[in-house]
């Protein structure tokens, strides 16, 4: 390239032929969004939480997590108890407890709430992954009934419309979630 294509004009005539097409196509695009074409029948958005709040399977499944959770959380209480009878204990005994005694019983105690905490991590743990085994299966359910529905009704993309989830507008009219509840509860009683 010599010097005068490296102009600043001829930069300036590029740049400005750049944002120009940049600009066309925008308002061109807007200009599409704006006279209200709709891509018929191809899109089916679904809310998911709705599906899992409303489906027979949905149900049982929070209300396995739920009894999961609670069995989990009742042994940590029994723990927490055990563990509050013991300090107490320590506190009453201190002042008639030789100082080898106090020393052992406040080791026991120490050794006692490691045990606890590394046993509510592990609890923890066992109801995270059971979440998310019985989330993961419900979605793999999901997913088949939703391909279902959206094969009998010409869709081509499914939406999930979630809170977190990507869609952040759409017509209810879409919405397939009412459908594939039906299905659902049809396929998985």
């Amino acid at each position: 390239m010599d010097r005068s294509e490296m102009s600043p004009n001829r930069i300036l005539r590029t740049s400005g032929w750049v944002a120009g097409a940049a600009l066309a196509v925008a308002v061109g695009v807007a200009g599409c969004a704006g006279t209200g074409a709709k891509v018929e029948g191809k899109i089916g958005v679904i809310d998911a939480q709705r599906i899992l709040d409303n489906t027979n399977a949905g149900k049982k499944a929070k209300d396995n997590l739920v009894s999961f959770s609670k069995n989990r959380q009742a042994l940590m209480e029994f723990e927490e108890k055990e563990l509050r009878r013991m300090e107490e204990d320590l506190v009453k005994q201190a002042g008639i407890l030789s100082p080898a005694a106090k020393r052992e019983r406040e080791e026991q105690f120490r050794r006692r709430v490691q045990d606890y905490q590394q046993k509510a991590a592990e609890l923890n743990r066992e109801v995270q992954e059971k979440q998310k085994d019985v989330l993961e299966g419900f979605r793999d359910k999901v997913e088949v009934v939703v391909s279902k529905v959206a094969k009998r009704l010409g869709l081509q993309i499914i939406v999930d419309r979630s809170k977190g989830g990507p869609t952040i507008y759409h017509e209810e009219s879409l919405d397939i979630s009412g459908q594939v509840i039906e299905e659902f509860n049809r396929l998985y009683p």
